[in-house]
């Protein structure tokens, strides 16, 4: 067995991994001032952004639910890795080579489970992509031709071939060093009485990849009459797949979804291909599974869904099934706070089938003539009646006035009920009523919207800009002026300690700080030392850290996030000083205050020498309280 990593490598790769970099794998993140970047938080659902990252201290921090942290516990919660396992994979990230304790490095056996299964996944894929250029694959490479999908096209997508033999894979795995145990977990095999065997047999392959670009499944078209299998086969659940978290085409739309503040829902890995080669960058499909919740949380992260802009746009077929498809999505259409629509092609085509058709251009107009999705299940709804009869026509209008009463634009929400009158043929004021009374009843919605889930507890996650209380620090009085300024001093030293020369060092180090939480975390940060010169100021707040308890860590992290409140430069290092004077001016205060207690008590007449010298003592306090002032 290998021994623990180093703890200099582990500072390493933390203090040379870029926190925001990898954030965004996972999140958009926008500006939040210098050096500072917020998104929305993947730990929990909300509507604005609470979610805030600094590069320069490597540390993140959520004011919603409290989660915080450096880069090796963001990507443990996100990956659900264990700590060696983490720091590996951060490592290979930037190319640092590990050491361990007794000297020697892992074997290839050895390294973590999760990334030896990325790893296999990896290979697999590059196998499956060579074999599409045999022979033996003609079959799948017709089925791309005929569907307007050239050589470079597969290429660019990973697209591949499975053979047909039982166990091509499984022998070419092998033979570079992966164990039957482990190929177990991959999903790609199949167990028999006589051994592994291969999953994907004769089919055309995609690889499915997470949001970091890692491939961590695949799925698998039928492509020969013998095949007794379902036309499409994925891989299973594993430790890596999840269908309900899994979206084919999120790595290669994420940036483009951020940018465009879109986000397009299609049915098939043809139709993500064909979206992309049309020019619409931001479609995704799931896999195997219907669009739901999980994916929801995805879309609106990437979307940063806070009610400033962006739409969700769903594509389905014109059929039974798809018509049934929409209105599902139409359920989950409360838990985003961006507009959702959907683009329903009128003769049944999905977007591979428009493109190879009618071309790039019938892609693009399918996704510009969406309609909003509350108008399509409105109508949906009513073709479910006969609005000949009375009957009908009241029925229509029950079920109708809800959604009418879910659109959350409330400006629009009168138009549409003109224009659900004027559908079902009944007077206007019917319909008003309809509407009003079923807005004033309770929704039955599980989740009671985006970010509000009902019954949730002040430790599962506060509202956004909220931080929610450590049980083992007391959150200081916010209204408390002095609070307040020793808050400010320890935000300004944590996130910017090279502006602390040897003296602003001691004097801080000094300092008497009065809330418990920021008494705490000052002589954690007075225990840890100034930090150095050439030293990254993530790899002093680790050691910060490391001085502090457990229960104030998530405090640690909010400070070294906060925001500062400077646009430039310049406006910082002024705010900086400001604040740090304001520090300096508070302990003065407080020592004057506790000279003059003292001499009120003391005799002068029996003790002259030290009233002289407690007057002389607060004569340069306050020359050195209006020193501080004459510098603003």
């Amino acid at each position: 067995m290998a021994g623990l990593i180093k703890p200099e490598d582990i500072a390493e790769v933390r203090s040379r991994t870029d926190i925001r970099e990898v954030a965004e794998g996972y999140v958009t993140l926008r500006s939040a001032g210098i050096g500072s970047w917020k998104g929305l938080c993947p730990f929990h659902d909300e509507r604005t952004p609470s979610f805030h990252v600094r590069p320069q201290v490597g540390t993140y921090h959520c004011f919603g639910c409290g989660e915080s942290g450096d880069v090796i516990s963001f990507v443990m919660k996100m990956d659900h890795t264990a700590f060696a396992e983490t720091v590996e994979k951060l490592a290979a990230r930037i190319g640092y080579e590990l050491h361990y304790e007794d000297g020697a490095g892992p074997r290839r056996e050895e390294v973590g489970r999760r990334q030896r299964l990325l790893d296999a996944h990896k290979v697999a894929a590059e196998y499956f992509q060579a074999q599409l250029l045999t022979p033996g694959a003609a079959a799948a490479r017709q089925f791309l031709f005929e569907r307007g999908f050239e050589r470079d096209v597969a290429e660019q997508f990973g697209v591949g071939f499975a053979p047909q033999g039982w166990d091509s894979l499984l022998k070419h795995l092998r033979t570079k060093g992966f164990r039957d145990e482990e190929l177990k977990l991959t999903g790609m095999f199949s167990e028999g009485s006589r051994g592994l065997y291969d999953r994907f047999r004769g089919r055309l392959i995609w690889p499915i990849r997470d949001i970091a670009g890692d491939v961590i499944g695949f799925g698998a078209r039928r492509l020969f009459e013998d095949d007794q299998g379902p036309k499409y086969l994925n891989t299973p659940e594993t430790a890596l797949y999840k269908k309900s978290q899994v979206l084919y085409g999120i790595d290669m739309a994420k940036r483009n979804i951020a940018r465009k503040r879109q986000f397009v829902v299609v049915e098939g890995y043809t139709d993500v291909m064909a979206c992309h080669l049309a020019g619409v960058d931001t479609a995704v499909a799931s896999c195997g599974t219907a669009f739901g919740t999980e994916h929801i949380k995805i879309a609106r992260r990437l979307l940063t869904d806070d009610g400033t802009g962006g739409e969700v746009i769903f594509t389905f077929d014109g059929d039974e099934a798809g018509q049934k498809a929409a209105l599902k999505a139409f359920d989950e259409d409360q838990r985003f706070v961006a507009q959702t629509y959907v683009a329903v092609e009128p003769h049944g085509m999905d977007p591979c089938d428009l493109r190879q058709h009618r071309g790039d251009a019938a892609v693009q107009q399918l996704i510009e003539s969406r309609r909003p999705l509350f108008e399509f299940a409105i109508q949906a709804s009513l073709r479910r009646h006969n609005l000949e009869t009375v009957e009908g026509r009241v029925a229509a209008l029950r079920e109708a006035a809800p959604v009418v009463a879910r659109i959350r634009d409330h400006a629009i929400r009168p138009a549409y009920a003109r224009e659900l009158a004027k559908w079902i043929g009944v007077p206007l004021d019917d319909v008003t009523r309809a509407v009003a009374s079923a807005a004033r009843r309770p929704s039955s919605e599980p989740h009671g919207g985006p970010g509000r889930e009902a019954g949730r507890s002040p430790a599962q996650g506060a509202p956004p800009g909220e931080a929610t209380p450590s049980p083992a620090a007391w959150r200081p009085d916010p209204r408390d002026p002095v609070a307040v300024m020793e808050r400010q001093a320890l935000e300004v030293v944590l996130q910017q300690p090279a502006m602390l020369d040897a003296a602003a060092w001691d004097e801080f180090a000094a300092a008497r700080f009065v809330a418990p939480a920021h008494a705490a975390l000052h002589s954690a940060i007075a225990a840890a030392g100034r930090h150095g010169e050439q030293e990254a100021v993530s790899a002093w707040i680790e050691r910060v850290r490391h001085e502090l308890p457990e229960g104030l860590r998530p405090f640690l992290a909010e400070l070294a996030v906060t925001p500062l409140p400077a646009t430039t430069e310049e406006s910082l290092e002024r705010y900086c000083r400001d604040i740090l004077a304001g520090l300096a001016e508070l302990q003065i205060t407080a020592q004057k205050a506790e000279l003059m207690g003292r001499l009120q008590r003391l005799d002068a007449a029996a003790s002259p020498e030290e009233f002289q010298q407690l007057n002389r003592r607060l004569m340069e306090l306050e020359l050195r309280r209006r020193a501080l002032r004459s510098r603003d």
